[in-house]
């Protein structure tokens, strides 16, 4: 058989344009669509770093930020698969799955070790405890996730629900109808809340803030979730994610006031000196807590978190029992000894 030197070259470009097609897909990060909690304020300040200092491009993946509108929305987007992962309440996915069996969301990394849920009220109007609230109006955006808690708020403390008025508002309005004494209290994180009331004009003496965690409730609090079916094909991503997230927190416990300007750069109507307040207090009550420091960030303790289930079950009534185990997943975490805070 004759040798057919333009069959053998087109073969051979083919080939390597077959390699370089392989090459790229190999290379080719892996697209992740991360949604936040709420907007652009200081605790989201370690996901911001992590993206612009390139620590998620590092582990070959290619993540967009987009903002939430609440601790509970979170869990749909991610359910849903719209977003393949997200930032949001634990304590609202136990309902949630739950609720919607044919959906699943899991929690792969702890980010508050103790949660801001936290009815924040005014003084000057009548409340500084959970008992000043019978008798009250209270203010509550639907997807809060410190409204979320209230039921089991009010079956630890022995509170009458019926002795309280729930309004629904909306997050825009909440501190400014509690500014101005349309209501007596709201539900809302605690960095979050008495951070706006402050901007408002409140004075700090005169806001109360209730936490849940010191009256009755022992649960964890927002972590990074994941829809089960993408973390199934793409374990080693996840992995890389919460790896350069746990970055972005060190660089954020280490240095707030750097930390900070990366959600400036996002957000142009925030205050540096609001924002920074608010990142302080996140990770003083919230983040960098004794048990965190002492065993390492972003991971749970099964026995606490089934304590915490247990806690969820005197407001709300389960259709099939829960464990731990479901909810949070540990598999993605590093080692204990590169979690440790500094």
């Amino acid at each position: 058989m004759a040798f057919d030197a333009g069959r053998f070259v087109r073969a051979g470009l083919l080939a390597a344009a077959a390699a370089l097609v392989s090459a790229g897909s190999a290379l080719a990060d892996t697209a992740i669509k991360f949604t936040l909690d709420w907007k652009f304020e200081g605790p989201s300040a370690p996901f911001l770093i992590a993206l612009e200092k390139g620590y998620y491009k590092a582990e070959g993946l290619d993540v967009t930020i987009d903002t939430g509108a609440g601790s509970t929305e979170a869990l749909p987007r991610v359910a849903s698969g719209a977003y393949q992962m997200g930032f949001g309440d634990i304590n609202s996915v136990v309902k949630f799955r739950d609720q919607n069996p044919d959906l699943d969301v899991k929690a792969v990394m702890m980010m508050y070790d103790v949660p801001p849920f936290a009815i924040v009220g005014r003084k000057s109007l009548g409340v500084t405890t959970w008992q000043d609230l019978k008798g009250k109006k209270l203010g509550a955006p639907p997807p809060d996730g410190a409204f979320a808690q209230w039921p089991a708020f009010t079956k630890v403390n022995g509170i009458d629900p019926a002795s309280v008025t729930i309004e629904s508002i909306g997050f825009p309005v909440r501190e400014p109808m509690l500014a101005q004494g349309a209501v007596d209290a709201v539900f809302g994180f605690s960095f979050s809340v008495f951070m706006n009331l402050k901007a408002a004009g409140v004075p700090p003496e005169d806001i109360s803030v209730i936490l849940m965690s010191k009256n009755g409730l022992d649960l964890y609090g927002n972590a990074v979730l994941v829809n089960p079916a993408f973390a199934n094909e793409n374990p080693e991503a996840v992995k890389g994610f919460v790896k350069a997230t746990i970055k972005g927190v060190m660089d954020t416990v280490a240095d707030p006031d750097a930390a900070v300007e990366f959600v400036l750069a996002r957000n142009d109507v925030a205050k540096k000196e609001v924002e920074l307040e608010r990142l302080k207090m996140a990770i003083a009550d919230n983040i960098a807590t004794d048990a965190v420091k002492a065993g390492g960030f972003g991971g749970v303790d099964y026995a606490r978190l089934a304590r915490s289930i247990e806690q969820i079950g005197f407001g709300y009534e389960f259709k099939a029992p829960v464990k731990a185990e479901d909810v949070f997943v540990s598999d993605f975490l590093p080692p204990a000894a590169e979690r440790m805070l500094p």
